[in-house]
């Protein structure tokens, strides 16, 4: 899935590169230094361009790879900066705090919810119910998505609660990712921060173990991811 070829560096390398940006507090040019710390001289321009490219990849991947997960919802949206505006990056777990899915979005309301919920069924199927905040477009995007399954016959529809100590796991969860972003100071394109965040994510869910690890070192899961 990733070629290396065009580029100057083993596939390995790269990979490495990228797993070390997604799982750690560095910045591009703290990775630069690492990385001929370690006999590989490469400029923070490429290792952007790697992670952008690459990250969207391995994440589809991990979705594809992961566990399964529980049929208990925790949906919660954070912040992120983004051309110095702050957009909304809309998140869900399942109650035992395995990632389910997660979007960016430039806005918070029905719609952008509702797109987030149908992706997160799409890729892991019906839940039996989920549990959001007092938000009145979470709600609204979340029965609009009842209304779809009602006309398509399912039989199956989505219990919903607006219980905020229930909702802890999530906002627990939205840290580690907070905590990876901190140091790159917001980001400069949308397409680039979709991608980023999409690698922070699935470093996480290795974190997690929702990967079949194998006897792999957590690294080893990540490439595994590129085969």
């Amino acid at each position: 899935m990733i070629d290396s070829k065009g580029t100057h560096f083993p596939k390995d390398v790269i990979l490495f590169a990228i797993f070390f940006y997604l799982r750690y507090q560095v910045s591009y040019r703290d990775l630069e230094e690492i990385m001929e710390e370690r006999g590989v001289d490469v400029d923070h321009g490429t290792l952007n361009r790697w992670v952008v490219k690459f990250a969207p990849l391995l994440a589809t991947q991990a979705q594809s790879r992961k566990k399964p997960t529980a049929e208990s919802w925790r949906m919660d949206e954070t912040y992120i900066k983004v051309k110095g505006k702050w957009t909304y990056y809309y998140r869900a777990v399942d109650n035992t705090g395995k990632t389910l899915d997660f979007m960016l979005s430039e806005r918070r309301n029905k719609a952008a919810a509702r797109r987030f919920f149908k992706r997160a069924i799409g890729t892991n199927g019906v839940p039996d119910r989920v549990v959001i905040d007092k938000s009145g477009a979470n709600l609204a995007g979340l029965e609009s998505v009842n209304v779809i399954l009602k006309f398509m016959g399912s039989g199956n529809t989505i219990k919903i609660l607006q219980v905020k100590y229930l909702n802890n796991i999530i906002e627990q969860d939205h840290r580690f990712v907070k905590r990876i972003t901190g140091p790159m100071l917001g980001f400069k394109a949308f397409h680039s921060a979709e991608a980023t965040l999409a690698g922070i994510e699935t470093a996480h869910m290795i974190r997690k173990g929702q990967l079949h690890a194998n006897g792999l070192t957590a690294f080893q899961q990540f490439a595994a991811l590129a085969a």
